[in-house]
């Protein structure tokens, strides 16, 4: 490998771990789930083996957001298939939806949320 070649190397990688370092992994929540952001608000979810599946809306700076005026979908990769089912609004910032099958925690997929004014959103997981 050339000295050019090297540097360019070393360029690359750095870029690459300066964008995992700025990326948006999903977080500890206020409710004891993963919390990622879906545009300007953020989507915590909490699953437990069961097929109940519970998110909790809040804003940029962790507020809780009422979930009332909100649509929402969960859309989960399950034992190998796309499973997509609705979410509805319960009391103060949670969402609920019961999925086909059981939900474990890890569960890789999207949370597509449908705001009062229209906008949709989506946080991945």
């Amino acid at each position: 490998m050339t000295h050019g070649n090297r540097i360019a190397l070393a360029f690359a990688m750095s870029l690459l771990a300066t964008s995992n370092a700025f990326g948006h992994e999903p977080a500890k929540g206020l409710n004891g789930g993963l919390r990622v952001d879906a545009g300007k608000y953020h989507t915590e979810l909490l699953v437990d083996g069961t097929p109940t599946v519970v998110v909790y809306l809040s804003d940029v700076n962790d507020n809780p957001i009422a979930a009332k005026d909100f649509k929402a979908n969960a859309i989960f990769v399950i034992d190998g298939k796309s499973q997509r089912f609705p979410l509805s609004p319960v009391d103060g910032s949670k969402l609920v939806g019961i999925a086909p099958t059981a939900v474990k925690p890890g569960v890789k997929g999207a949370i597509q949320l449908t705001a009062p004014d229209g906008e949709t959103v989506q946080g991945k997981f």
